[in-house]
């Protein structure tokens, strides 16, 4: 009986260690959860002027608990915002890195920038400062078609309807995205779709017939800024990409044997917006719905000849009007602002 009882202790000690080791808790201490907060390390960045264009800039602080945090970025000039947020007792490279992207339009430009960083559950904040010395705008191996710094070039083709409020102006006012200027298109048709378009031919960057692109359509991202008007009431605008392939390479494209691709977004939003989409998954449109291509039906980016844009409104209602900006085309990866 002796023997049995300590073979039955035996085992509920077992049995209650293994209840303990189950129950342990993976956390912070109740102490630290109602301790009072405070900052241990102060919040900066480490460096006074980041070159975005080699590096990139790291905020760090670090607290005695576990909180909610928000850093907002804001540009002196721009007004450009870039918000990084986490949940955390230490801010780090980890969880605080900045490229010198955006999160809300415009971008950054070489400027001053204040750093906030926001506690809301503690009420309490701080704040540090940035300069922008370079931005990083296109990643390695990305081309730019047009960010119209330098107004139209006069080797790209230009139609625009005659009409009532008709406009095809490059601007450089407090809209423009990134750098000073943008291409803004308005105007109102009531007897057909075409506002009006600009074609970017691929002679006018290299004298050659075609891109510089690769031969990979999955590599290849097309990418471009377009703002939508306040006033989605009227302002039904279309904006239609063509991409023309020149797969003889003669410098002159045949729609009845070479393939085109078209890319069509609706403008129904209000503000700047980026729009990429892999070139592979464009797809021919005839009269807005997928069609064959009349060429060898295969995505050949190295043999694009001509991007065209076309402003698109809907003749029942005539008025439509986009700005767009930055359109390029990035390899791997859409673009990332």
């Amino acid at each position: 009986m002796k023997k049995t009882l300590l073979i039955f202790v035996g085992l509920v000690s077992i049995g209650l260690s293994a209840c303990r080791k189950e129950n342990t808790f993976d956390g912070p201490s109740i102490n630290e959860i109602n301790s009072k907060f405070a900052i241990l390390e102060s919040f900066k960045v480490d460096k006074a002027t980041a070159d975005f264009e080699n590096s990139n800039a790291i905020f760090s602080a670090r607290f005695n608990k576990i909180v909610s945090w928000k850093i907002t970025i804001k540009g002196s000039i721009s007004k450009a915002t870039k918000i990084i947020s986490g949940e955390s007792k230490v801010i780090d490279a980890s969880n605080a890195t900045w490229n010198g992207s955006t999160t809300l339009f415009p971008l950054f430009k070489t400027e001053n920038c204040t750093a906030t960083l926001l506690i809301a559950s503690e009420n309490d904040s701080a704040s540090t400062t940035i300069s922008i010395s370079k931005t990083k705008l296109l990643p390695t191996g990305a081309r730019m078609i047009a960010n119209f710094e330098n107004g139209l070039d006069p080797k790209w083709t230009k139609f625009f309807q005659s009409g009532a409020s008709m406009e095809c102006l490059v601007k450089a006012d407090n809209f423009a995205p990134e750098g000073t200027k943008y291409l803004n298109m308005g105007g109102t048709v009531n007897w057909d779709w075409l506002i009006g378009l600009v074609d970017f031919n691929a002679n006018a960057y290299n004298n050659n017939v075609t891109f510089p692109f690769s031969t990979n359509p999955e590599n290849e991202y097309f990418n471009v800024l377009i703002y939508g008007d306040p006033d989605p009431k009227t302002n039904m605008t279309k904006a239609l990409f063509q991409f023309k392939e020149d797969e003889n390479s003669d410098g002159v494209f045949d729609a009845t044997k070479e393939d085109e691709y078209d890319y069509s977004v609706d403008v129904n939003w209000v503000g700047w917006r980026l729009i990429s989409v892999k070139y592979a998954d464009i797809v021919t449109l005839v009269n807005g719905n997928p069609a064959s291509p009349n060429g060898n039906k295969q995505h050949n980016p190295d043999k694009i000849g001509k991007i065209s844009f076309l402003q698109l409104a809907d003749p029942n209602l005539g008025f439509a009007r986009c700005k767009i900006d930055l359109i390029s085309f990035t390899q791997n990866k859409a673009l990332d602002l």
